[in-house]
């Protein structure tokens, strides 16, 4: 019996408690509907109903959801129909809305708004912590027309902007009037586009020099990213009141920070349990906490040909990626190499050398071809000595001849010959030393820039996690958390990070200028490059991961290294160069031994003509007869016997060369030796690097989540923090770099062996691999 009374006194009060748990009625009213404002309902009735709890029992009806579509006086039948049903608090968001109820003077029933508020003509005093309006509180963004204007001027100095505006705010809000006094505050025109659809916006931009979306909250991304194509093709800088969104899908900027919308209706559903818990509307705290910031997309800035000052990297953010975006031509590494080896002023010099020296190689073997000179003359007697020649030395005479003379042997001619020959060879090899070493210095700049790029990204990012922050600190010291020294250290902070964000943007802009230096274009072209990782497709040629694995093993790790120091013997133009020099030396000395020995042969030959006699002694004695033409032809040969000890002294300057090349030639192969090992050591450190950086940038970024965490709620000092968010930084460099620095050694070891595996064909490539495999069979 006992149990049974129990029993009902448990059921009695429960069903007490649950008739004491009240209802509430939801009412909401909107401007327009679309999937991203139903996305946010929901969002917004799960946080209601998550944070009232069991408080009381929350409904939204469907048939209290409102939408005016812009109307207003649809807005106001559906707040007068909400007033008289059963709704018990009024949810309002949008423009129309907020222009109806901010005019209303009293509230009949608890109103709460939410939404942006436009303070160039807002009716609610945004300055007081609450609303002190019965039945009326709100949760709201300020925007400013003016103060966007205002920052669109500095940034781009319009004459006449085009401002872009929902259609139906026209008839409600006094737009023109506001515009007008704005237009003649900060000197400037304006073009009203009111738009219902995009091609409204797009056949009214040919008398605007710049773009203010005053309106286009509820634009689809797809319209957003047309109209910001629309603007950049028509160099139209533009700015928007809307969130940074905008901004990230191609509009240059807005003075809106990144809306957290998550925290609005986290705010939101807390007013409301604060208002059933029986805190009047009226006492509710209508504080949010929302700071204008300045968004810059840079790419649209560059595109619009819009010049940003540096001094507004301390206040502004940036989006976008370091591409060159107004680049005359894009290159991937394979373009780059081309273009370097057709038009790299170093190269076409030295390849001149080349030429010339093919010059001296015809110049030598000119000696073995025939010499003929023709000459021609008068010549003028004394009279009385012209009688007495019996009519061979007339007084006056005129006569020429042809002379021939061509070398057929001759020991000097041959060595000249050959030393030539093998000195353009020489030369030809330097050319291609340069040429690899052109190669590699376009390869490394390429490089380089990925990694300034790299760079300037994790810069830029850097900045922005302080400016984060320095909120935090902010806030701590708001709260009493922290002291105002942490503040002011977290701002000294940030003014290193611009300075570092600023140098990082000029070193890549240098890495453009010794690119273009390097392609022998106008320094000042604008270019960019491709990015490029290990697993793209143009590093398939190079055969990397077989690489990898055989400096991996140790079973193969020093045959492999042996068989490269061979390879880079074989192939280094600089040892040819060596050779071929030296071979132009031992010939020097062949010349001046035995080979000075060796006459000189010549034909020779000369044909007279007799053009004219005349004067004293111009007739031959009778029975005298004198020819006018004759000719001679003979062959002379020539041995040097002692010319001032000239030879001696050339044959032990020859021996001298020799022994100096020899030198050169053993230095050439320690130094390739070293080179080729150092370089493989880079390699094997670069391989531990890649993987081990990206491991420590992810434990480096749990720290700093966790420090940052730690912080916020006192546990930890600010140096922690910096120290840690310095040891991510670096984390990050580190793995943004490594492939890149693996890449780099790689091409300087194929510099090394002189075989570049990405200009290879594949047949070559694949040669390569068989005369290692023969090698290694050769030491198993």
């Amino acid at each position: 019996m006992k149990k049974q009374i129990l029993i009902l006194l448990v059921i009695f009060f429960t069903q007490l408690l649950v008739a004491q748990v009240r209802t509430y009625d939801f009412g909401i009213l909107l401007d327009i509907r679309n999937e991203k404002i139903d996305s946010l309902l929901v969002h917004l009735k799960k946080q209601i109903k998550t944070v009232v709890g069991e408080d009381a029992i929350i409904n939204f009806s469907e048939k209290n959801t409102l939408v005016n579509n812009f109307d207003i006086v649809k807005a106001q039948e559906q707040y007068r129909q909400l007033l008289i049903n059963e709704t018990d608090l009024i949810l309002a968001f949008g423009i129309v809305n907020n222009e109806l109820l901010t005019k209303q003077e009293t509230h009949q029933k608890p109103t709460i708004l939410f939404g942006a508020i436009n303070k160039d003509f807002n009716r609610i005093d945004l300055s007081k912590n609450k609303s002190n309006t019965t039945n009326l509180t709100y949760l709201v963004e300020e925007e400013s027309y003016k103060n966007d204007l205002e920052k669109l001027k500095a940034l781009t100095n319009f004459k006449n902007v085009g401002i872009i505006i929902d259609k139906p705010f026209m008839d409600m809000l006094p737009i023109k009037a506001t515009f007008d006094a704005i237009s003649k505050s900060i000197g400037t025109n304006y073009t009203l586009i009111p738009f219902e659809s995009v091609s409204d916006i797009t056949s009214k931009l040919d008398t605007v020099d710049a773009i203010y979306m005053a309106g286009g909250f509820f634009l689809s991304d797809i319209e957003i990213a047309t109209l910001s194509s629309i603007f950049i093709e028509k160099k139209l800088p533009s700015f928007t009141i809307n969130n940074v969104t905008y901004v990230e899908k191609g509009f240059m900027a807005t003075h809106n920070p990144t809306i957290n919308y998550n925290q609005i209706l986290r705010r939101l559903a807390l007013t409301v349990e604060q208002y059933i818990n029986g805190t009047p509307l009226a006492d509710i705290p209508v504080f949010v906490d929302y700071k204008s910031q300045l968004t810059i997309n840079h790419n649209t800035a560059e595109l619009t040909e819009v010049a940003l000052k540096y001094s507004l990297i301390n206040t502004a953010e940036f989006v976008g990626k370091f591409d060159n975006v107004l680049s005359e031509k894009k290159y991937n590494l394979l373009e780059l190499i081309e273009k370097g080896l057709n038009r790299n002023l170093e190269l076409k010099s030295q390849e001149k050398e080349v030429v010339l020296r093919s010059q001296d190689v015809k110049t030598a073997k000119s000696t073995y071809l025939p010499s003929i000179t023709a000459n021609a003359g008068v010549n003028y007697i004394d009279p009385d000595i012209a009688v007495l020649g019996f009519g061979q030395t007339p007084e006056f005479q005129t006569s020429g001849n042809i002379t021939l003379q061509q070398t057929i042997f001759s020991e000097t001619a041959n060595a000249t010959i050959n030393i030539q020959e093998n000195l353009q060879k020489a030369q030809q090899e330097n050319f291609n030393a340069l040429e690899l070493n052109t190669i590699l210095n376009i390869s490394n700049a390429y490089l380089n820039i990925l990694i300034l790029k790299a760079n300037a990204q994790i810069q830029k990012s850097n900045l922005d996690l302080t400016k984060r922050t320095l909120k935090i600190a902010e806030q701590n010291f708001n709260l009493g958390q922290s002291s105002k020294s942490d503040m002011l250290r977290f701002k000294s902070q940030m003014a290193q990070n611009n300075q570092v964000m600023i140098e990082s943007i000029n070193q890549l802009e240098q890495g453009f200028i010794a690119l273009n230096q390097l392609l022998n274009n106008p320094i000042n072209t604008k270019i960019d490059i491709d990015n490029m990782a290990l697993g793209d497709n143009v590093f398939g040629a190079f055969q990397y991961e077989q690489f990898v694995d055989l400096l991996d093993s140790p079973a193969t790790r020093e045959t492999f290294v042996e068989f490269l120091i061979e390879e880079a013997r074989k192939n280094a133009p600089e040892l040819k160069a060596l050779g071929y020099n030296l071979s132009a030396t031992e010939r020097s000395i062949q010349l001046n031994g035995k080979g000075r020995f060796l006459p000189t042969v010549q034909l020779q030959g000369q044909y007279n003509s007799v053009l004219n006699r005349n004067g004293a002694g111009s007739t031959a004695p009778p029975s005298f007869v004198l020819p006018y033409n004759n000719y001679t032809v003979g062959v002379a040969m020539s041995i040097p016997i002692f010319n001032r000890n000239q030879t001696n002294i050339n044959r032990k300057t020859a021996l001298i060369q020799k022994d100096q090349l020899n030198i050169l030639k053993e230095n050439t192969e320690q130094t390739i030796d070293v080179n080729v090992r150092n370089s493989i050591l880079n390699v094997i450190n670069q391989i531990s690097n890649i993987a081990l950086s990206k491991i420590s940038e992810q434990t480096a970024k749990e720290a700093l989540e966790l420090t940052q965490a730690s912080y916020a709620s006192g546990a930890v000092n600010l140096v922690q923090l910096i120290d840690a968010q310095n040891n991510y930084i670096n984390t990050q460099l580190a793995s943004a770099t490594a492939v890149y620095g693996y890449l780099g050694n790689m091409i300087q070891v194929e510099r090394f062996i002189g075989h570049y595996f990405l200009l290879s064909t594949t047949e070559d490539n694949s040669k390569f691999t068989q005369r290692f495999i023969a090698y290694l069979n050769t030491k198993s």
